[in-house]
């Protein structure tokens, strides 16, 4: 399609030059999908928060930035990514540990509890590296001192569904996941959730996109606060932090 073509597409398709466009953590997509049919023009593209900031770093045409944890919130804000006064803590998650539904063991929270030999196979997380999902898992696999006797069986996903999926197809015989992802799915069971005193606090926050801050884009940022949304975040199982503005 040549820019010509696509400038008189817009022109003929206002409802497609006004959408608005969602960059989110892969853990919000079921949640924002169903929101997505209640706020007219909503376009949501979806992947690890890593994936999605280093995108709008490099120019991708986002409005705004929905991310699974704060640390990639601060990269972009600190590279002047997100127009200032516009980002809010809008959400709270857990960390559980799920298995196959066919292979539940008992977990005890405890550095003399025998993780790894508890199971066979790989542990599925989001890679480590980058995955906030992961990041949060390695914290509490280190505090419990259970790193070092799992780390070589870890198999790193892209994302935090992606990591959830290797357990529903048998891959893993074991994942950390959010509350949330495991919650969608009737393949797995969810075998303890993670003491939060274990890893840093799980906190969703949005912010604008630096030049994208028009009517329509803060409109779509305030209905994420908005009790309709905060309903629809319930259901899927995030805490609902409020509009709890952060000043960086």
């Amino acid at each position: 399609m040549t820019l010509r073509t696509l400038s008189v597409l817009l022109l003929l398709c206002p409802a497609l030059a006004a959408a608005q466009s969602v960059f989110a953590a892969a853990s919000l997509s079921s949640a924002l999908s169903e929101l997505a049919t209640r706020y007219e023009g909503m376009r949501l593209s979806v992947a690890s928060s890593s994936t999605l900031a280093k995108q709008i770093a490099a120019g991708a045409p986002a409005d705004i930035y929905f991310s699974a944890n704060a640390e990639w919130m601060d990269y972009l804000q600190a590279h002047q990514h997100i127009e200032q006064g516009t980002r809010v803590d809008l959400l709270g998650n857990a960390l559980v540990v799920i298995a196959p539904k066919e292979a539940p063991f008992a977990v005890r929270w405890a550095r003399d509890f025998d993780f790894a030999g508890a199971f066979a196979g790989r542990l599925a997380l989001g890679d480590p590296d980058h995955v906030p999902a992961g990041q949060y898992a390695r914290q509490a696999l280190e505090k419990l001192g259970w790193w070092l006797t799992i780390k070589s069986r870890i198999a790193p996903a892209p994302d935090v569904r992606a990591a959830l999926v290797y357990v529903e197809r048998g891959e893993c015989g074991v994942g950390l996941v959010y509350a949330t992802d495991a919650a969608q799915s009737d393949r797995v069971i969810t075998l303890g959730t993670v003491p939060d005193s274990l890893h840093h606090p799980i906190v969703y926050p949005a912010a604008i996109v630096k030049g994208r801050a028009n009517a329509q884009v803060r409109s779509l940022l305030a209905f994420f606060s908005s009790e309709t949304a905060a309903d629809i975040f319930r259901k899927y199982g995030f805490t609902f932090l409020g509009n709890h503005r952060v000043q960086r």
